[in-house]
């Protein structure tokens, strides 16, 4: 029995689609189906299921999908590692990122990691906090950056960094003259902002109750930061962001960013979370390193520098 046909395999059950699965490789179906075959004579047991809808895994497919990830992924930090020691500046690191505030931090810092390191590929890959952290956990991912992190023995935070959300309009919009804006002004102006299964949201929910208010009428409800933006350049919403997050256009003159008030303020930490009792491969330490430089100094002066 051959890697490959372990790595078709997981690839095959995680598309759910022979074709898919080909795609992704760049082989052709038959030798996805042909691999398949192997593996099923190999282990006597069937370990798909071909239906309408696509494949579907059997008992034995799911245990062989559980023990042979946890494999791979000993055997792909192996070959890394042999690689470290051959002095090899290279391999690929995988990172966890939730919120716009941790993409524009980890965008900035792999410009420059790039250069620096340019044999080393990052996966980059975007969920909630808690996804990220498994991720980690069970050795999907290298690290994580966080924002609203939940609380997770099973990884270590190396980095935790303060964030305050501001408010993110339009110069032109009408509170835009304010000092900072309240809960009452928020509330009196339509907001764009992701539904209540982000934290953020969550937050925000949860002042509101303090202050004895209603839930959120938001206007504009979308997880996409890119439409959020746009509805704030066209003086159609408020957002609620981390000033991070829209650097670039305040820069620009696009958006300004007005503090919140006591009621309304919203703050949280940037967390980077590494495995616990793991060793990193050379390419993982160096980002981590090199996040963790970004983060204390965005901890020191608020900018990325």
């Amino acid at each position: 029995m051959q890697l490959q046909a372990i790595a078709y395999f997981n690839e095959l059950a995680r598309c759910r689609s022979i074709r898919e699965a080909a795609q992704n490789l760049g082989v052709s179906p038959t030798a996805i189906s042909r691999q398949l075959e192997n593996l099923e004579y190999h282990f006597g047991a069937p370990l798909v299921d071909r239906t309408a809808r696509g494949i579907e895994l059997t008992a034995a497919g799911e245990l062989l999908v559980r023990r042979s990830r946890s494999a791979m992924r000993e055997f792909d930090l192996a070959r890394q590692l042999i690689d470290d020691m051959r002095g090899l500046q290279r391999g690929e690191v995988t990172v966890y990122v939730n919120g716009a505030t941790g993409g524009a931090i980890l965008a900035g810092v792999l410009s420059g990691f790039s250069r620096d390191f340019p044999a080393i590929r990052a996966r980059l890959l975007e969920g909630s906090a808690t996804e990220a952290l498994k991720a980690v956990h069970e050795g999907d991912a290298d690290m994580a950056l966080t924002l609203f992190s939940p609380c997770e023995p099973k990884v270590a935070a190396r980095s935790r960094v303060p964030v305050r959300h501001a408010a993110i309009l339009s110069p032109a919009h009408p509170a835009a003259g304010l000092q900072e804006l309240s809960l009452e002004t928020l509330c009196a102006y339509p907001l764009a902002m992701p539904d209540t299964s982000f934290s953020l949201r969550q937050a925000f929910e949860e002042r509101l109750s303090a202050a004895g208010r209603s839930p959120a009428d938001v206007v504009f409800t979308t997880p996409s930061v890119t439409i959020q933006k746009e509805l704030a350049r066209q003086g159609a919403a408020i957002l609620i962001l981390p000033e991070i997050s829209v650097a670039r256009e305040v820069r620009s003159g696009e958006l300004v960013v007005r503090p919140l008030a006591k009621d309304a303020a919203i703050d949280t930490l940037i967390q980077l979370s590494l495995p616990q009792g793991r060793s990193l491969s050379f390419a993982a330490e160096k980002l981590s390193a090199y996040l963790e430089a970004r983060l204390r100094s965005y901890g020191e002066t608020g900018r990325m520098g």
